[in-house]
């Protein structure tokens, strides 16, 4: 770390570093405050959605019971076929966002199959959607909470420590020269002094 140095250059250079400091933290702590708005957001829609996962397991279970019969295979009824995550970017945070998304449904004999697979795949479909959003969710919340952590560490570094040290120095460095003043007006008194005594001496 660079020495202090007691001079008035040394006072100009700190007062303007305080007087940047100031003017960035309202925005840097405004940044703050929306990311964590954004984030409780997030996580407010990442709780509606795993909610309703769980209703739909639930309906699932109640309208098709027959599925707890592992001799019936379903697997693979319905497929992704094209997902297409674009980017969204959200108080300088880019997150991930489903743009796109087309399911397929497997061919299947109306008079092979079961009466309630049209059911199942009605709730498959529902149920890969909402899965997709849901992990899509997740990592928006995750973007949020790490961006949040780094803005919050930054707004702590000048409130806590840049500052309050640009502050301390500039105390420093003010008393220093103060002293140095009234050394010297004691100096300048000093030498008028003698002077005067040479004088009345001479």
């Amino acid at each position: 770390m660079a020495r202090l140095a007691y001079s008035k250059a040394s006072l100009s250079k700190e007062s303007a570093k305080l007087k940047r400091y100031k003017q960035f933290l309202p925005s840097l702590d405004l940044k703050r405050q929306q990311l964590a708005a954004e984030r409780k957001k997030s996580q407010l829609i990442l709780r509606q959605t795993e909610l309703e996962i769980e209703q739909c397991y639930h309906k699932s279970a109640e309208m098709l019971p027959m599925l707890a019969d592992k001799s019936i295979h379903v697997q693979n009824l319905v497929k992704i076929s094209e997902l297409e995550i674009g980017e969204e970017n959200i108080v300088g945070v880019h997150l991930p966002i489903i743009k796109k998304l087309t399911l397929d449904v497997q061919a299947y004999s109306l008079f092979t199959e079961p009466h309630w697979v049209d059911q199942l795949v009605v709730q498959l479909k529902i149920m890969m959607r909402l899965k997709l959003q849901h992990q899509t969710e997740q990592q928006r919340v995750s973007g949020l909470t790490e961006a949040l952590k780094k803005v919050t560490q930054r707004v702590n570094l000048f409130d806590k420590v840049l500052i309050p040290k640009a502050q301390q120095d500039i105390r420093k460095i003010r008393i220093y020269l103060s002293d140095l003043e009234r050394a010297g007006v004691v100096r300048a008194k000093s030498t008028k002094q003698k002077r005067l005594r040479m004088k009345m001496v001479g």
